[in-house]
């Protein structure tokens, strides 16, 4: 969020953090409702989704720890893009393995109505929870100054990397199977 929206004014980043909550649950509240039903009409698993997934989150934690922020903020800036849906919605709040979380969690042949109901709100409460965090975000900002940012954003891309591989991996073994 903050390699993202350096260099945007306190307003600017405040709207971005809304905007990327309200974008995220929109995502997220489609892919529990028909996601499920869509990946199955396409025939497309949720291990192949997965490590796709994984594919996705693997590129995305690359970019945090080799392209410097201002860099690719300035280059996101001059193609017009919004920041708000790339990459703070989506992958950051709504990627790949928080999709594939929603539809297995409100799987239709495993969990109830008030089940589902159940996670979704717990999913709401931790997106206002993020949300938070990302507004207390530039307050720490000033307190871990620019040079704080770089190290958080390279140690969390390398975190993410790993993670995002051992999704990956366990995937890929579903998909394989034993042996």
């Amino acid at each position: 969020y903050l390699t993202a929206t350096a260099g945007m004014t306190v307003a600017a980043k405040r709207k971005v953090a809304v905007r990327a909550t309200l974008i995220s649950a929109g995502v997220l509240t489609a892919f529990i409702v028909v996601g499920q039903i869509v990946l199955n009409a396409m025939g497309i698993s949720l291990s192949a989704y997965e490590v796709a997934g994984g594919i996705v989150l693997f590129l995305f934690a690359l970019q945090m720890v080799f392209d410097p922020g201002d860099r690719a903020q300035d280059a996101d800036q001059s193609r017009g893009q919004d920041v708000a849906v790339f990459p703070v919605a989506i992958p950051s709040m709504a990627g790949p393995a928080t999709m594939m979380a929603v539809v297995v969690l409100t799987d239709n042949s495993r969990f109830s109505i008030m089940e589902q109901v159940q996670t979704s709100v717990e999913l709401y409460a931790v997106l206002a929870l993020t949300l938070v965090m990302m507004l207390a975000a530039t307050p720490i900002q000033r307190l871990i100054g620019d040079g704080g940012v770089n190290i958080v954003r390279g140690v969390m891309g390398v975190i993410l990397a790993a993670l995002a591989g051992r999704a990956g991996g366990d995937a890929i073994k579903q998909l394989v199977g034993p042996g």
